[in-house]
């Protein structure tokens, strides 16, 4: 993944790609600029921070379809969304689709710099928060199936006897078991233990 924050621009009209092209050259924020949702999909590899900014209606794919779109393939990016056409239903499945907002055709400057800003802070939130959690689920799959036996236990509540009776096993061996779950998770106490395995499956 990519550590600079890119704005990508899906618009098919060249005037307002343009136009928001000249207000990121101005911020000086990297961007890409695409005539097409097909366009950009064939080429973004889900790299982030970044902010997409679409406009709705396009003649092939609607920003509305590409949101879609990418959420089906796993994708998470902010979206700030633009258009002529802001009626109820498509506010409406805009912001149910996650955008950071919708700003109506012609926006002024401000607000669309504010939104992109909002954009890059929140994915920029986002990709720290999918780092953290790639990296405790590296941590997970260092266990041992039996390690990870004890661990699902420990995490239950249950003392080391319990956990000897229900593994059918000593509990000496829980104890060893028990220190190496700590160790390869890298935790100090039961309660930051248990809040790496609930920050893992988040």
């Amino acid at each position: 993944m990519a550590d600079t924050p890119t704005v990508y621009i899906v618009d098919d009209d060249n005037d307002s790609r343009d136009s928001v092209e000249t207000l990121l050259a101005e911020m000086k924020v990297p961007f890409r600029a695409y005539a097409s949702a097909e366009e950009f999909l064939e080429t973004y590899d889900g790299a982030r921070p970044g902010c997409l900014v679409t406009d709705v209606r396009m003649l092939q794919m609607s920003g509305l379809e590409l949101q879609e779109e990418l959420q089906r393939r796993g994708i998470t990016i902010s979206v700030v969304v633009v258009t002529a056409y802001a009626d109820t239903p498509i506010v409406v499945r805009a912001i149910k689709n996650g955008a950071v907002t919708l700003l109506e055709k012609p926006c002024r400057e401000h607000e669309l710099w504010d939104a992109i800003r909002e954009g890059l802070a929140r994915d920029e939130e986002n990709y720290r928060r999918e780092t953290r959690r790639a990296e405790l689920r590296a941590r997970i799959d260092q266990l041992t199936p039996a390690e990870k036996e004890v661990l699902d236990l420990i995490v239950a509540g249950e003392p080391n006897k319990r956990i000897a009776t229900s593994l059918d096993i000593s509990v000496r061996t829980v104890e060893v078991r028990r220190q190496h779950v700590f160790t390869k998770l890298q935790a100090d106490s039961v309660a930051e233990l248990v809040k790496i395995v609930v920050e893992a499956e988040q």
